[in-house]
């Protein structure tokens, strides 16, 4: 999980993304209060596509506290929604969890560093993971054609 740098473009189309191991809520969303909480942010209530996770409780108790979640057909399959600290609401892009090893750390890193409008979590990660991946080349050695 990574958030966009306090002071970066307030118009941008998230506040930073998340990488979770898999698409099961009950197991991935208190990794995300735990990894928030160390960076001082109190999720009170999660938002998410329901086309795009297992369904969960309305209220999860996590950390000994309670967060409330939603799920929603009208959001985007690439987002959650997290109201934090009492009103304040943050958008992470969501690099699915079965991206490979490069495309997740960029995805990650772009939506962490985008400040334009015009970075939709489409197009954010589509370019993680267009970038050509380099070539290993393993010498073969002890066998012969033929």
């Amino acid at each position: 999980m990574r958030l966009r740098r306090a002071g970066s473009g307030s118009d941008a189309a998230f506040d930073g993304a998340w990488w979770p191991r898999s698409h099961d809520l009950a197991a991935e969303l208190p990794e995300l209060v735990a990894a928030l909480d160390t960076l001082g942010v109190r999720v009170e209530r999660f938002t998410y596509p329901e086309q795009a996770w297992t369904p969960i409780e309305r209220k999860v108790a996590v950390s000994g506290r309670t967060v409330r979640t939603g799920a929603f057909r009208s959001m985007d399959p690439a987002l959650v929604s997290l109201t934090v600290d009492g009103d304040r609401r943050l958008d992470l892009l969501v690099v699915p969890p079965e991206a490979d090893a490069l495309t997740g750390v960029r995805a990650l890193r772009l939506a962490a560093g985008q400040r334009e409008e015009s970075g939709t979590p489409e197009r954010v990660l589509a370019t993680a993971g267009s970038w050509s991946r380099p070539e290993v080349v393993v010498p073969i050695t002890g066998v012969r054609a033929g």
